[in-house]
């Protein structure tokens, strides 16, 4: 997610000249855009919003919204930072939009699309398991879910950013609109808050291991 800086460059370069085309009238150009950044905007929508569909939308959405306001864009560096500000407030809606509808879902089930397999949601994973650590999995998982949600917008959108996309803190602070002091402290923020929802379920399995209940 860190390409060089040459690389970075060339590509922010070439956004700009597609995007001056497709100002100008040329919707390939746009299209281009679509394909060259609807990968990086899918992963992250899916670390956001924890399901494929969901996913789905907010990249469809992302796009759709960017080129609605492709002329607020002209003055800006790089497509990619900005479609992905874009992608992580309209996930942030679909996730508070979920919150409500949480109680009538079910756990969400392990996916491992391209680019999913770091997920930390998913080391919970066994080969083999037990009814009783599929339960725990399935608590972990709602329990991480739950502590996301508790998170300040800009908190849930620095952590899932650094922690599970990557992404360096320059890039976070110009998506949170901040500067890279305010931003490692907002990531430092969350990370503080996500281990102290999750510490009780922690302790609860190492107090399982210890006595030697836990399958």
């Amino acid at each position: 997610m860190q390409p060089s800086a040459d690389s970075t460059q060339a590509i922010a370069d070439s956004d700009a000249i597609a995007v001056e085309r497709t100002l100008a009238g040329d919707r390939d150009a746009y299209r281009v855009l679509v394909e060259r950044h609807s990968h990086n905007v899918f992963r992250l929508a899916y670390r956001m919003t924890g399901n494929r569909h969901d996913a789905e939308e907010v990249v469809q959405e992302a796009f759709l919204r960017g080129y609605q306001k492709l002329g607020q864009f002209a003055a800006r560096a790089n497509f990619g930072t900005w479609v992905y500000r874009i992608a992580a407030n309209y996930a942030i809606d679909r996730m508070r939009q979920r919150q409500k509808e949480e109680s009538r879902r079910e756990a969400p089930r392990v996916e491992d699309p391209d680019g999913m397999e770091n997920d930390p949601l998913n080391r919970v994973k066994d080969e083999a398991p037990t009814p009783e650590r599929l339960t725990q999995s399935i608590e972990l998982r709602k329990q991480m879910e739950q502590a996301l949600a508790a998170l300040s917008d800009a908190e849930r959108t620095a952590f899932v950013m650094r922690h599970w996309e990557g992404c360096g803190i320059e890039e976070i602070a110009e998506v949170l609109k901040s500067n890279s002091n305010a931003t490692k402290n907002t990531v430092f923020r969350a990370v503080q808050k996500l281990r102290h929802a999750l510490q009780p379920l922690v302790e609860t399995r190492a107090q399982a291991r210890a006595m030697g209940t836990e399958s």
